[in-house]
């Protein structure tokens, strides 16, 4: 054998010895040793729905008018409908508006709100309540709304947003399997 060839086999010898001296040394010094996934919530954690809608023919909204300006809860109502939202009946907010919008969901509805989220450019305040039931998410219109987003502006705003975020007080519930899935 020539020397070239006895010193490749030592380096990769040694390289090999490394290797598995690592791979015992991070098994021995993990510290993650009772932190397996459960599944469950801590106590006191609510299942919250974070998954991102594909369709908006899964989310409902609820429009109320929270400004002066009669019908306006009619209009977003409409404009929703024509981008294929499922819509409940309009009705009139408790209390005007101030801002572009005020978005109430429980934790069936975090991924839908954070999808309706872009189509106010997030400008719209955010108000989740994790005693609240069903996947319905209530847009009050403030008086400085304008119009909803363009389709390409309201992917612009996704992609700025990101991934849903768990709401305080609230964790994953586990992702629905589609059946094109299985």
């Amino acid at each position: 054998m020539s020397f070239a060839r006895v010193r490749a086999l030592v380096v990769v010898g040694v390289l090999a010895v490394a290797a598995v001296v690592f791979v015992v040394v991070a098994l021995v010094r993990d510290t993650q040793g009772g932190a397996v996934a459960s599944g469950g919530c801590p106590d006191g954690s609510v299942m919250a729905n974070v998954t991102l809608p594909d369709d908006p023919q899964g989310v409902t909204v609820k429009v109320l008018n929270g400004t002066d300006q009669p019908g306006l809860a009619d209009n977003v109502t409409n404009e929703f409908k024509n981008r294929r939202f499922k819509t409940q009946k309009p009705d009139e907010a408790k209390k005007k508006v101030d801002g572009v919008a005020i978005m109430t969901y429980g934790p069936e509805a975090v991924g839908s709100a954070w999808l309706l989220r872009a189509y106010f450019l997030n400008q719209a305040d955010t108000q989740y309540d994790a005693k609240r039931k069903g996947t319905v998410v209530d847009i009050a219109i403030g008086s400085q709304f304008q119009q909803l987003a363009t389709t390409t502006e309201v992917n612009q705003s996704l992609v700025e947003l990101g991934e849903p975020v768990l709401p305080p007080g609230a964790c994953a519930a586990p992702a629905k399997k589609d059946d094109k899935d299985s």
